[in-house]
This record gives structure tokens, sequence and C-alpha cells, in this order.
């Protein structure tokens, strides 16, 4: 299935039904009373999170939701069905923007949650509501007022712990396939990874946690070069960054690569570019261990003495276990502070 991650979409509330006008006409009743019954409310709409979608590609050619009017009143103080709500199915870490104005409507963040984005219309009145002791006839009725109409523009950014960063061909999707159960396509040419994919590492049968992984970054991301920018957005609600770097080049040319990546990032967004970031030396097995150790002595040198620096091998799973322990451990401190 395509992955898109943004739509418009245009949504119309019901109208609520009008009141009715009507008098009692029985046999042998020649002035009977006013006896017209309320209209029904219009149907309003609801976005409503579903956990099974992963994206929005459902709204590319359904972009217009009406519900459903109210009914009109009728004789014999007989009320209008409401109409039935409607309810369009979403995924989780959606958010929605009114489009007219950019304003932000609301953030659609767990299980099942809904969220108004259009009131149907309240019922008219029937004349029977108008009945009083100095009006015995009332001919007074109301219409049922307009449902709301929306433009809204639909943002989906995924949710996970972690996100992978590096450029294209660093490994990040072997590495996804290494530690979780996501099976992301894997070749040996840049851009592989079309679309964010996510894994879910398992720790232990009750322990785990998400990782994202989008398109490979290159120089002038953050101009519109390459994939990988138009997905970033997605690393912004995530807790930590892995930056992967293919050591197998020279020291100077892994140096360069990391802080490619961490221009891009602070032209992007500086506040995407604080989060906690971790260095992983990936390929670790095409090296000898004394280069390894060499190139990780240098890069300590060359980056803050806080960089958290591991060395690991998607393709044969080296250091990853490690990894996913102390990333694990690293996620449950965050939360318990």
């Amino acid at each position: 299935m395509k992955f898109v991650d943004q739509a418009t979409i245009r949504v119309e509330a019901g109208n609520g039904g009008d009141g009715c006008l009507s008098f009692r006409r029985e046999k042998f009743i020649p002035k009977g009373g006013p006896d017209g019954g309320d209209g029904g409310d219009g149907g309003s709409i609801y976005l409503v999170v579903d956990e099974g979608l992963n994206t929005l590609v459902d709204f590319r050619h359904d972009r217009l939701f009406r519900a459903k009017n109210g009914q009109p009143g009728m004789g014999r103080d007989r009320f209008g069905k409401n109409a039935d709500d409607l309810y369009i199915k979403v995924p989780l870490g959606t958010l929605v923007y009114n489009e007219d104005t950019n304003e932000l409507i609301g953030d659609l963040l767990t299980k099942n949650e809904k969220l108004l984005v259009a009131q149907g219309g309240f019922h008219g009145l029937g004349n029977a509501r108008f009945k009083s002791s100095i009006n015995r006839s009332p001919r007074k009725t109301t219409k049922g007022t307009f449902g709301e109409t929306r433009n809204l523009k639909l943002e989906l950014q995924v949710l996970a712990d972690v996100g992978l960063l590096g450029i294209p061909n660093a490994g990040k999707s072997s590495l996804l396939r290494a530690v979780s159960e996501a099976t992301p396509k894997i070749a040996d040419y840049p851009f592989t990874t079309m679309y964010p994919s996510l894994g879910v590492v398992r720790v232990d049968d009750e322990k785990s946690f998400v990782i994202a992984d989008i398109p490979g970054l290159i120089e002038g991301a953050a101009d519109g070069v390459g994939l990988g920018i138009e997905f970033l957005k997605h690393l912004g609600r995530t807790n930590l960054l892995l930056h992967l770097v293919d050591i197998c080049q020279d020291k100077e040319d892994v140096y360069e690569d990391i802080k490619k990546i961490e221009v891009e990032l602070e032209r992007y967004d500086k506040n995407l570019s604080k989060k906690e970031r971790w260095l992983l030396l990936n390929k670790s097995d095409l090296l000898p261990n004394e280069l390894v150790d060499e190139l990780k002595i240098y890069l300590h040198s060359k980056l803050a003495d806080t960089t958290k620096i591991f060395i690991i091998s998607a393709l044969t799973g080296a250091g990853c276990s490690e990894l996913i322990y102390v990333i694990h451990n690293w996620i449950l401190d965050r939360k318990n502070k």
C-alpha cells in the first residue's frame, strides 16, 4: 500500500430538521390544538482512530464527507428522526488542521480516540412548543439550523520511541530488520527506503519499543534535495535518535558524513537537532577491530564528550542485542523522571 502522510478533505455536517406546523383535525373536535412536532438533529462528523490504518491513502479519492440531515417534524406531535453521526477512520498520530485558518483542531494520539470536526445542525421546533395560555393556536415554528462545514488538512506523524537517521545506504533498514519484526526493502542502491517504516523491538515477552526508519538524508536535504526531508517530521515525536554511519571509508569521510546530517537537522528544525542522539558505527564486520577502535577514538576527539558511540553490524547482529537493552533502559529512565 502506498504511504500517504497528508490529505485534504471537506466535511459537511447534516442540517437540523424543520419544526412542523400542524393542528389536530379529528372528528367531533373542530378546533383541535397545535400538534406540530420538532425536527430531528443533523448528523455530526467525527474522526476516530483506527490502529489498523497506517496511511492516509484512502483520502486520495474520498475527499467529501456528508452527514445526513435530520428529518422534519410531523403532525400528531411526532418528532423527526435524528440523523446518524458519521465516523471517519484515521490512523493513530493524525494531526487535524482547519485548512482555511491553519488552526490545529486536534491531535489523535490514543486508541479509539474520536474528535468532533463538524457539529450537526440543531432541530427546529414545532408549533406545539409555542402553545400558551394566551396563544392557544400558535402558528410559529422554527427551522433547523445548518450543520457545520469545514475544509480539513490531515497530517500523519508516525508514533515511535526511536528514530533512525543517516545518509542513504548507511544500513538503517538492515538494522530495523535485524532488531525488530519489520521487513523493510533492502538493496545496494540509494533511497531503498522510500517511505517511513515502523518496527516493534521486543526486549522480552512483556517489554518492547517502536523504532522508525525514514529515507536517507543527503547534503541539501533542508532545501528539498532527496527524499528524507519530506519525512523528517515523523521523527518529531521520537524520544531518541540513532544516527547510523557507514564506517567502510576514511575516518575523515566518516566525520564529514556525521556533520552533514547535523547541519541538515539544524537547518530543518532546531528542536529536532537538540534531541538525544546516539552514534552507531555500522558495518564493523568489514573492518579489523584495531581500525574500528582507532575510528572511535578519533570521533570522540572531534565530537562532544557526551556523545554516545556504539559499534555494531546490522548484517551479523554484532552489538545489536546490547544496544537494544541500553535503549530500553534509557526509555524507562526517561519515563520515570
